[in-house]
């Protein structure tokens, strides 16, 4: 295992690359936005160029992701957007290996067909990694341990939830619930609520920006649309408080999986996850307020890790480092 050099995430809302020796070296949008042409949809641009032109384009053009719910959905798109992205970084590594997270849910046909794009690419070995489990890892946790963790990663896409111990996870879920739901959720609350049509771009700055579960939040920003009446462009300012009624039934979603699985636990591994507490992570583990919901709608201790966002590469980082604890993970996976 000691030959593996790079580590990637493609993850529903940004890829994010590490290397050995050299670290995290890239993090773009896993967007593409193509045009239709005589000979068919050509790209124009890729990452976060593409991201820019959303919303920005005539209705022709379309910006998407060419990867959904962490299964493949458009391989040549998929494709062309990491040998751009592979392209950007300058090393004089060749293409030899690489790791490549993928969520715990995925069908062996799904991983083969990781396995296919990869090798297209150029790299001779590729291991494919569970996502959480590079999570605990970049969380400081030993996974090596008999004493069981708890992990939820809530990304762009969906949401995992796994129960990892000794190198492997014994329990594990991916449910249909991540960022991008959330910012179409806050596009058609809008809609209904204010009669303002905005983009899914202004949904993301107002999920980063205003979203929050503190219930008397008073963070606001002023977004700009069309009227739905009217037709004409309009400004509106939106509160946390407007946004509550989108986050709320999200992370009520995602603590109800959480109780399921763990009450299907036996009584030995539910004990170590009350010692240890369950681990948050991902970009929407970052939400203002996330500690006081989860302290009143959480019945099990907690812990929401920091820089929850890049924890996964950076776990993923540290097992290229760790040729031995690779092995021992890629043999229970």
């Amino acid at each position: 295992m000691n030959k593996y050099k790079y580590a990637i995430e493609i993850g529903g809302s940004n890829t994010k690359i590490y290397v050995k020796d050299y670290g995290f070296v890239l993090c773009e949008p896993t967007l593409v936005a193509a045009e239709p042409t005589p000979q068919g949809y050509q790209i124009i641009g890729l990452g976060s160029e593409a991201k820019k032109m959303m919303g920005k384009t005539n209705d022709s053009v379309e910006v998407f992701s060419p990867i959904s719910n962490g299964q493949i959905k458009n391989y040549e798109y998929l494709k062309a957007l990491l040998e751009y992205f592979f392209a950007k970084l300058d090393f004089k590594k060749k293409r030899d290996s690489i790791m490549v997270l993928i969520n715990c849910g995925l069908s062996q046909k799904d991983k083969d067909t990781f396995l296919s794009l990869l090798y297209e690419l150029g790299f001779k070995e590729v291991i494919l990694i569970p996502t959480v489990i590079c999570s605990c890892i970049g969380a400081g946790k030993n996974i090596s341990s008999t004493k069981t963790n708890m992990i939820v990663n809530i990304g762009g896409a969906n949401t995992d939830i796994a129960v990892v111990n000794m190198n492997s996870i014994i329990k594990g879920a991916t449910l249909g619930l991540g960022g991008r739901a959330v910012d179409v959720a806050i596009a058609d609350t809008i809609a209904y609520n204010q009669g303002l049509v905005i983009g899914l771009g202004t949904s993301e700055r107002l999920k980063i920006e205003v979203g929050s579960l503190y219930p008397n939040d008073t963070l606001n920003m002023e977004v700009t649309g069309v009227d739905i009446e009217s037709k004409v462009p309009r400004s509106y300012i939106i509160s946390s408080n407007d946004l509550l009624v989108v986050l709320e039934p999200f992370f009520d979603e995602i603590i109800r999986s959480l109780d399921v699985t763990i009450t299907s636990l036996p009584p030995e591994i539910t004990t170590d996850i009350i010692n240890n507490g369950v681990l948050f992570v991902g970009g929407m583990s970052q939400i203002a307020g996330l500690d006081k919901y989860l302290r009143q709608n959480f019945r099990y201790p907690f812990r929401i890790v920091e820089d929850g966002e890049n924890v996964s590469i950076l776990g993923a980082g540290k097992l290229l480092d760790d040729p031995e604890l690779l092995q021992k993970i890629y043999e229970n996976t």
